[in-house]
Order: C-alpha cells, then sequence, then structure tokens
C-alpha cells in the first residue's frame, strides 16, 4: 500500500515526496483514512511508529479544506515532555514547509521563559504543539484561546497520566469546544487511561497495531546478575567490551544520574546525565552531543524514557530497574527503532530479582540470567512475596519511602565511589 490510497490531497502527497517518506507504516495505513472521515479515533501505538505523521498529515488536511479568514486553532496537540513537544514540533514543520500554503505551526513547554512564547502566539497559530502546563499559563496570560479548536490530539496519553497531569487535562477539556475531533494515542491502557478514553471520545475507530509482527521492534534483552557495589565497573566493562558508539543508561534518581556520569567520567568515558532539575538549554545542549556522537554515554532517569527518539542507538542499560512493567517497556523501545536491531541489558542486584521476575511475568517472557567472568555476584537474592503487587511491582505494606531511597541511593553510591 502506498500513501496515494489513503485519501490524501495532491500537495500533501507531495509533501511526503519530497521529504522522502517511503511506504505508510502499519498505524499510518489503519489511522490515516479513519481521521480523514472525521470521527474519533483511539490509536494503541508505540513510539517509533509513526504516529505523528499518521495524526499530522490528517490534520493538515483538514486545515488546507479551510477556507480564509482570522487565523484560529485549528489543532492542538498535548504531549507529555518538552523533548517530545520539540520532536512532534519539529515534524509537523517539515510537513507544513513542503505546503504551497503557509500554515503557522507553533511549540510551546515549561522549563523556559513564557515571554517569547506569547510573543510567538500574537496574531494566533494554526497548530500547536503543547505541554499540559505551559499551555493552561498561556490561558491564564490571554496569550492562546483554544475554545474553538477544530482537533485535539492527545499524544502518549499514558505518559501524561503517569507524569500527574490528569488535573490540568481535565481543566483543558473543559475549555475545550464541545464539537471537535478527538486524537487518543496511547502505547498502553492502564485503567487510568481507559477512563480518560471513556471520557473523552464519542463511538471511536479502534486501531490496534502492536501486535503486528512487522511493527515489534528487534530488540535482544538481557539480564546480568551483579552486585549493587559493582554495577559502574560492570557498565564500563561493557561499554569497552561492545565498542558501543551510543548507549542510553537508565537510573532510578537524579542523584544516580549525576553520580554514575561522573564515575564514569573519570573511568575515560565521555558520559553525561541527563535528568529533570537540568534546564531545558542544557538537556537539548546534551541531546545534541549525545545524537552527534560528541557523548558516548546518556545517563537518564525516566525523564527520558519517551519523548526522545535516538537514531540508530545500538543499547540501552537498566542500571536500576524501572518502576512497572510499562516504563520497562518504554526504556527498551529507546533501542531497536525503525527496523534497526537493538539490544536491552537489566543489572539485577538481589534486591532487585523479585521485581525484575514481575517484569518478565507482565511481559510473558522470561530472560536467561547471566554472569559475568569478574563480576560474579555474592549477595543472595530473597524469595518470592506472597504480598507481591504483580501490577505495580511493589509490596502491598512493605513500599520504601522516598527518604529511605534516597538513603539506600546514596550507601550505594559511597559504595561504588569508594
Amino acid at each position: 500500500m502506498s500513501f496515494s490510497t489513503l485519501g490524501l490531497a495532491p500537495s500533501l502527497l507531495n509533501a511526503i515526496t519530497e521529504i522522502g517518506y517511503q511506504e505508510p507504516t502499519a498505524i499510518q495505513r489503519a489511522a490515516i483514512p479513519a481521521i480523514l472521515r472525521g470521527g474519533d479515533v483511539l490509536g494503541a501505538a508505540q513510539t517509533g511508529s509513526g504516529k505523528t505523521a499518521a495524526f499530522a498529515l490528517p490534520m493538515l488536511q483538514t486545515l488546507l479544506a479551510k477556507r480564509g479568514g482570522p487565523r484560529r486553532l485549528h489543532g492542538l496537540i498535548l504531549v507529555p515532555t518538552r523533548e517530545l513537544a520539540a520532536q512532534v514540533g519539529e515534524s509537523v514543520r517539515q510537513l507544513v514547509s513542503m505546503l504551497p500554503t503557509t500554515y503557522k505551526v507553533q511549540v510551546v513547554f515549561g522549563g523556559v521563559s513564557i515571554n517569547p512564547q506569547m510573543l510567538a502566539l500574537r496574531g494566533g497559530t494554526d497548530i500547536l504543539v503543547a505541554t499540559p502546563g505551559r499551555l493552561l499559563d498561556l490561558i491564564d496570560h490571554n496569550a492562546v484561546r483554544i475554545e474553538q479548536t477544530a482537533m485535539l490530539v492527545l499524544d502518549e496519553a499514558d505518559r501524561l497520566l503517569d507524569l500527574g497531569f490528569s488535573e490540568e487535562l481535565h481543566r483543558i477539556l473543559a475549555l475545550l469546544p464541545a464539537q471537535r475531533q478527538n486524537l487518543f494515542f496511547s502505547a498502553t491502557f492502564p485503567p487510568a487511561v481507559q477512563k480518560l478514553a471513556d471520557r473523552l471520545l464519542r463511538e471511536p475507530t479502534r486501531i490496534e497495531v502492536l501486535s503486528e509482527a512487522s511493527c515489534e521492534p528487534a530488540i535482544t534483552q538481557r539480564a546480568i546478575s551483579v552486585d549493587v557495589p559493582r554495577r559502574t565497573m560492570l557498565l564500563k566493562h561493557l561499554i569497552e567490551q561492545h565498542k558501543w558508539r551510543g548507549v542510553m543508561v537508565f537510573v532510578a534518581t537524579k542523584y544516580a544520574s549525576d553520580h554514575v556520569a561522573d564515575k564514569l567520567r573519570r573511568n575515560g568515558i565521555h558520559a553525561a546525565s541527563f535528568h529533570g532539575e537540568l534546564s531545558q538549554g542544557a538537556r537539548t545542549q546534551t541531546l545534541t552531543d549525545f545524537r552527534t556522537g560528541y557523548l558516548q554515554v546518556l545517563v537518564a532517569t525516566d525523564v527520558a524514557a519517551r519523548g526522545i527518539d535516538i537514531a540508530r542507538l545500538p543499547a540501552v542499560v537498566n542500571y536500576d530497574l524501572p518502576r512497572s512493567a510499562v516504563d520497562y517497556t518504554h526504556r527498551i523501545g529507546r533501542t531497536g527503532r525503525a527496523g534497526e536491531s537493538g539490544l536491552a541489558i537489566s543489572f539485577i542486584t538481589a534486591d532487585a530479582e523479585q521485581h525484575f521476575r514481575l517484569i518478565e511475568k507482565r511481559q510473558n517472557q522470561r530472560v536467561p540470567r547471566e554472569v559475568i567472568a569478574g563480576f560474579e555476584p555474592t549477595e543472595v537474592a530473597q524469595p518470592m512475596s506472597a504480598a507481591t503487587d504483580v501490577v505495580n511491582g511493589g509490596v502491598k505494606g512493605k513500599r520504601k519511602s522516598k527518604k529511605d531511597k534516597l538513603r539506600e541511593a546514596a550507601a550505594a553510591g559511597e559504595a561504588e565511589g569508594g
């Protein structure tokens, strides 16, 4: 199937050709005709599946069909992170740049001054890509109006709720017009996400592409047993052994991100930390350095698990296990993208063994444990508890407090840095 069979306008087909798109992906083949029919759409699709073009192309087609007049917001795209906002905005602007008609696309997010964004929105905009918090800030400043928005896209809806945007989303939905087209995309559908979809969508067309074999990334998963104090040196060993040109390492805390990156640098490996407390300028520069190969290792908290597309990333390492199986899926999905093969390695400490078994259970997959010569573990895993909470990966009534976790992270850091 080609793009020409999906009902797109000639100007959009020319834009696709100019950009170099070859054939539509599974989500594009299913979503574009459904969106062009004008109804609500509920799409299950992973990042890297081509879903931005799946909603951007029909959004632009409906915009092309509008008559002239004052510029009003036509499409509102809500995303969970700054990085995803920039990525989606870049993709939409690339398509718009190829069209015969000039349209205004603005990208807004927090962490930077609001004043330039307010100035950029003067005179209105046709398409707005926004994080929820900054959008509400701009609405409060009368910099943007959304009550006549024709199309609403929630991109990575599960992550929007994971990051605590539920209240902001409900405020935004209350300000939008009752008559609009809703496009809802999510990689996973836990109860809170399904509840939001049920409230938001009217008899939606449901699209599910995750089960297609052609959409499954070719990711080899490995699990290496190791003691907590030996993880950084094992990481160094693997980087040198595989000669990775780039690797993303996931950790649990800002402290661990800074500490592991510093330890790698002191061992001659060009690494940088990446977490939510960095300024937007620092985050952008760090990602640029990583994408261009100036940085070899990016040590990141889960702020980087979604919305970042690093081309041909060969490997990711779970230095700390994620909180949930859903987060595990998003982490390892940073590699093995766009038809490339990838490698995902998880460090399994004695304390983390139970949790990783839960992740395996949710994945319906068993990952054999490995032991690397010179890094044989001495700590013993505790037996599986009957009180384990399978959904969240914790132990009911026995979850550690934030202070306990910080103390443990500090203790582990001292052990590794000693």
